[in-house]
């Protein structure tokens, strides 16, 4: 991978997790349907306003392929998440969201994009190890809802990893500004009648419409569409690298902003969960460094 696209990934982790932040701060005021859709409105608005600017055409003919890597990566996850979010810290579902690499490898060996190997599987148990202690070691005491937010994050990753193969097929046939744009339009009529029976009991708030704001704008169309065009130069694996880096900034964000804990289970599950995203998709990073030390004469 070229440098400018592994700092491209980095900018990216960040933003993404700081999305789980903003989600603590609306998801209370707006409830998850309203949550989901405001963040899909101003996602698709954004795009538009690109795709007017830019005078690219939308690629409604592929509206069947559009509407399915919308429900996996923008209606499911983002309802999803907005839900656990209730009941969650940041970190938590940051950390959680980095099993989306457990999934998206056995999608992608369906696919016939990957395969399966015995290293593989000794991630995913060390992935659902770390979920376990995530879960019964963390500062959160567990509870009946706070596992059923546990389960909404994993069910929210996997949505986000079978889309991977699905999303980089799609690259291929349409420009990447036409699936941003294309995917959260589609998510937006999707998640309409949830938000719709939701608002009445919705509330409002400055910070809870600014953080809207950032995720809408920022966090998810600007950010899927840079996604979108780094998919073009490499591969599907590589894709999902931010997933690595996600939990770091929304562990970090959650504590400095949030004022959350860094108890000893939320630690040692969540280096369990990111061994296994490394094992899985084969990351090492520090085999740059040992393979300039071996071509050093």
């Amino acid at each position: 991978m070229k440098t400018k696209y592994f700092v491209q990934l980095v900018a990216l982790s960040s933003l993404w997790g700081a999305s789980f932040l903003f989600i603590r701060i609306a998801s209370p005021v707006f409830g998850p349907n309203l949550l989901a859709l405001l963040r899909v409105t101003m996602a698709t608005l954004t795009l538009a306003v690109l795709m007017r600017f830019m005078r690219q055409p939308w690629a409604w003919q592929q509206w069947r392929t559009l509407a399915l890597i919308g429900l996996l990566s923008v209606a499911a996850p983002f309802l999803l998440f907005a839900w656990a979010g209730l009941q969650l810290p940041a970190g938590y579902s940051a950390l959680l969201n980095s099993t989306a690499v457990i999934f998206g490898m056995f999608a992608s060996a369906r696919m016939g994009e990957d395969r399966i190997t015995a290293k593989k599987l000794l991630g995913c148990v060390c992935g659902f190890a770390g979920v376990a202690l995530i879960v019964s070691l963390g500062p959160v005491e567990p509870s009946l809802r706070v596992v059923m937010a546990v389960l909404a994050c994993v069910l929210a990753s996997a949505c986000y990893g079978f889309s991977t193969p699905f999303t980089k097929r799609a690259v291929g046939q349409m420009q990447p500004l036409q699936i941003a744009a294309g995917i959260h339009a589609l998510s937006w009529l999707m998640l309409l009648p949830g938000a719709a029976y939701s608002l009445p009991q919705a509330h409002f708030s400055v910070p809870a419409l600014l953080a809207v704001a950032v995720m809408g704008v920022v966090t998810s169309g600007l950010a899927y569409w840079a996604h979108l065009r780094i998919m073009q130069h490499v591969t599907p694996v590589a894709a999902m690298s931010p997933i690595f880096m996600v939990p770091v900034f929304g562990v970090l964000w959650g504590h400095l902003f949030l004022g959350e804990q860094l108890g000893h289970g939320l630690l040692l599950g969540g280096g369990l969960v990111l061994v296994a995203s490394a094992l899985i998709t084969g990351f090492n990073p520090l085999q740059r460094w040992l393979n300039l030390i071996d071509a050093t004469p």
